[in-house]
Order: structure tokens, then sequence, then C-alpha cells
């Protein structure tokens, strides 16, 4: 973005506030957030058109590819959408349960969804204090470590500490890979972001598989009388921990052995490095084949340009370590504080984390007593074949993949964008949630759960496209990571809130009325995204 009008100096920026022409490809105007530090602002916007020239090339798509995994492995939804790992955890829990004869085996889930919300919060200011790169490899890497050694706990208490240290790892993929792909994308092909949620697909038909192989040949039956299930005869679901974690771990050795990623060129100018990022722009161009324009007198020229308008350019350069203890003293956390630091800002980070809110309690609503409700109501909610259950999994997966691609195609339509992509999406769901409700049969909740699938991941992939590219990059992990944190603390009021309703009609009509409520709020956000190059 230009310098602002009552200040501005010439610079040597080749870029105006109109999109331009890169080569043959029309370049995205930048985004406008208010309140961002505008020397940041305009170095940023030169990022983006030095990404733009360097084109989607061989970088780009490996960074699809592994930050795919990733969102494979993490994805926020605490309801029928659910991850590598919370499918993982989901199916073994039965089978730790007759093991171990806890009283409550459910704490085993609670334990990840703890692990959940304290690694996205954790790890998305992380990703802003000490950058993306060193969080983009440690995060899988504690997923993988931790997840296997869950197979080999000997009691309960030890499974579940090991399970929620995975979950703190795993909860750390959606902000740092988020910001990590969509900062090297150039701006025409931010759609992918969205186009990412393909991999959430695979990330439940992986385990889901796994579960009816392992689980099916190697458990004890679940009427074994207590104390009677030996280790050798319930190594299902050690099994199914073991092939996870390696999954994971093998994620982490594409990351760290085979892929170099590079440090984010805007994360390094946010903190003043500027050959690095310059250094960066040149390394990925080079691999792409290609070449980019931006010079470190390009990014210098601009500071000395705000500085002849009486704009301090301000550029700190301290260490790791020295922003990571500057949080913890008076006038800290200066990435949440910038996440409000204008109405405006305010306005939309704070719609913005209410809307996730409301979806993570929504879903568990919904798809967690779905079965008690129909069950009340006189309908077959089962089968009692395995076979057939799992195949019914395996057809609602496949079902979310074209509600996907259908978002990707939706969001960037100039009348529809992100938001009112978003908003429909919501109310579709809210809709078939109430029509799911007359299913009485198997066949046809076998037919709602896949429209329900369908329309979900296309209100899922807006989400998760919607929400990084509204942020500010310099911010980005900071405002991703609350919002999913607060996405996994709502998910986890959904059995208070059942219990306290009781388990009849009334959870779901809750969860649709949020659904709708939330639709309502995405037509409000103050920013539109679509048509314009994340900032």
């Amino acid at each position: 973005m230009g310098v602002p009008e009552d200040t501005k100096v010439a610079t040597a920026s080749p870029v105006s506030d109109e999109a331009a022409e890169v080569g043959f490809v029309k370049e995205l105007p930048t985004l406008r957030v208010d309140g961002v530090d505008p020397v940041f602002e305009h170095q940023a916007r030169l990022v983006n058109h030095a990404v733009q020239a360097i084109g989607m090339g061989k970088y780009q798509w490996a960074l699809f590819f592994l930050c795919g995994y990733g969102w494979l492995c993490d994805q926020a939804s605490t309801g029928p959408e659910i991850d590598l790992w919370q499918t993982t955890v989901s199916d073994a829990l039965a089978q730790v349960g007759v093991e171990f004869q806890p009283q409550h085996s459910a704490f085993l889930s609670l334990a990840l969804i703890a692990g959940l919300v304290v690694g996205a919060s954790f790890w998305g200011l992380g990703c802003d204090l000490i950058g993306r790169r060193l969080a983009f490899n440690l995060t899988l890497l504690i997923a993988g470590v931790f997840g296997t050694a869950a197979g080999a706990a000997n009691s309960f208490i030890s499974c579940a500490v090991l399970v929620s240290f995975c979950g703190f790892g795993v909860g750390g993929n959606l902000p740092v890979d988020s910001a990590v792909f969509l900062e090297f994308l150039p701006g025409t092909h931010q759609y992918l972001l969205e186009i990412l949620a393909v991999w959430w697909s695979v990330g439940q038909a992986i385990p889901a598989g796994a579960a009816w192989g392992f689980l099916s040949h190697y458990s004890c039956s679940e009427d074994t009388p207590a104390g009677q299930c030996q280790k050798k005869d319930n190594m299902g679901w050690r099994y199914l921990m073991y092939s996870m974690g390696a999954i994971t771990l093998a994620a982490f050795f594409l990351r760290f052995a085979i892929f170099r990623l590079r440090e984010s060129p805007r994360y390094l100018i946010g903190q003043g490095r500027y050959q690095e990022a310059i250094d960066v722009l040149n390394d990925v161009a080079k691999y792409n084949g290609t070449t980019q324009p931006l010079t470190m007198e390009d990014l210098l020229q601009v500071e000395r340009d705000y500085a002849v308008a009486g704009h301090s350019a301000a550029v700190n350069r301290p260490t790791a370590w020295q922003r990571t203890m500057a949080q913890f003293k008076p006038g800290g956390f200066k990435h949440i504080r910038a996440l409000f630091s204008t109405k405006k800002v305010a306005y939309s980070t704070s719609l913005i984390i209410l809307v996730w809110g409301m979806i993570g309690l929504a879903s568990p609503l919904y798809s967690n007593f779905l079965p008690e409700y129909l069950a009340l109501h006189g309908a077959q909610a089962g089968s009692s074949s395995i076979a057939i259950t799992y195949r019914n999994n395996f057809i609602i997966i496949a079902c979310s993949i074209p509600g996907t691609l259908m978002a990707g195609w939706f969001i960037g339509l100039p009348k529809i964008g992100r938001r009112g992509t978003l908003g429909v999406a919501l109310i579709l769901t809210a809709v078939f949630q109430f029509a799911f409700t007359t299913a009485r049969t198997q066949a046809s909740i076998l037919a709602f759960n896949c429209v329900t699938s369908f329309v979900s991941y296309i209100m899922w992939g807006s989400l998760y496209c919607y929400t990084p590219e509204v942020v500010p990059s310099n911010h980005r992990g900071t405002g991703c990571g609350l919002a999913a944190a607060f996405n996994r603390i709502c998910g986890l009021q959904a059995p208070i809130i059942a219990t306290y309703v009781g388990y009849n009609n009334k959870p779901i009509f809750v969860s649709a009325s949020l659904y709708i409520v939330a639709g309502f709020i995405s037509f409000i956000f103050p920013y539109e995204t679509a048509g314009k190059a994340s900032l």
C-alpha cells in the first residue's frame, strides 16, 4: 500500500495502489487494514509484488503438499470434521478404556483437546515472535514423538499425559502452516489456501481405515471383565497410535530433511532483517527458475521516505529471546494488542473470534448428540456391521472433497467473496441440520450426512481461508492461534450444555441456531479479502 496522501513522497517502489501487470499476470491490490505500521505496510506491499513476479512455481507447490500434510494432522473442528489425531484418539478410546478401566475414559479426549488449545495459543504467538521456520518444523516433531510414545503407555494417566503433549504439537499446525503457505503465495493464487482443506478428508480417511484393520482384529471385546484384558490381547489401539505417529514423523522428516523452508520474508522485514528477506526472495526465485525485482535499497528507501515525511520507521532488531521476554513487561503482548488497535480492527477481530467460537460449540452439539436425538424419535441411528459403518464413513468423507473445491471457486467471485461464501454455507449447514432430524432410516441418515458434509466443508474452507488473509502478516500467527484456541474452548462446553438442556432435540436446535447467527455475523465482517493480496 502506498504512502498516505497527506505524507506521500517519492519512493523506489514500482507498485501503485491499483493492480499492476507482472509479466502477463495482473497483480492484485493489497488489502488495507487499519492500525498497521505504515513503513511495514508499504514494504509488505513491495514483497507482495516480488512474490507475484516469482509466480506460482515449484516452491509454492511443495509448500502446498507440506502444509496440507500438516493440516491433515491438525484441524480446529471439535465436531464431525476432525483430524488425524482426534480421529485416532476417538477410535482408540473404547479399547483404552477396556484395558485400563479408568473411571472416565472420555478424559483421554479431553487431554488431547487441552493440548490442542494450549498448542494453538502458544505456537500462534510463538511464530510471530521467533519466526515461522522453527515452529513449522517443531510442531510435528513434538506431535509424532509423543503420539508414538502414547501407544506404549502402561497406564491411563501416562497415556492421557502423552496424548496431551501430542495435542500441544498438533495444535500449532493451523496458525503456523496458514502463515507459511499464505506468505509465499502470489495474491492471484490465495484461493489455494482454501483448497488445502482437501487434506482434512485424507486426515479422516487414514485413521478410519487403519482403525478398521487394527481394532477389529487386535482388540479385547468390550464385555471383557475388568482386569482381564491383557496388553498382548489388546494391541490394536497401540498399533493405531504407532502408525499415526509414524505418519506424523514422516511429515517432520520431509519438512526438516528433504525440503528447506525459508523464513517468511514479511516476518523478516517486520524485524528489520532486510538483507535476509531479499536473500529468501532470491532463493525462492532461483528455486522456481525465475527472478524477482526487489532489492534491499528499495526497502531502505521506504524507511527514508517516511522519515522525511515525519513518520518514524521504528525498526527494532531485538533477538527472538528479547522479543519473547518483552511480552511479560508492561506494554507487552504487542501482537495481541495490535489485533484490537483501532475500532475497525477490534471489531473485525472480535467478530472473527466470535464466529470461530460459535462454530466450535455448534459442531459438537450437533454431531455428538445426534444419535440420541434420532433414537428418541425411533430412527435407525447405526448399523451393527463394522463394514457398513466404515463404508458409510468413507462415503461421507468423499462428499467433503467437492464441497472444498466448490468453495475455492465461490470465494473468488466478486459478488460473493469470502464473507458471502462463509455466511451462506453457515446458514445452509443449519438448514440441513434441521432437515437431518427428519431422517428415520440408515439410507436417509447417510444421504443427509453426505449433504451436510458437502456444505460444511464449504464453510470450513472459507473460514480457514479468510482468517489468515485478513490478519496482517506480522500478527497472523497470533490471530489465527487465538481463533483456533477459542474454537476448541467453546467445543469443550458442549457436553455441559447438552447435560443441562437434556439429551433431546434442544442441542440440535441450539446448534443450528448458532450456525444461523454466525452466518449473519459473517455478512457484516468489515473487510472483504477477495480480489486483494493479503498484507
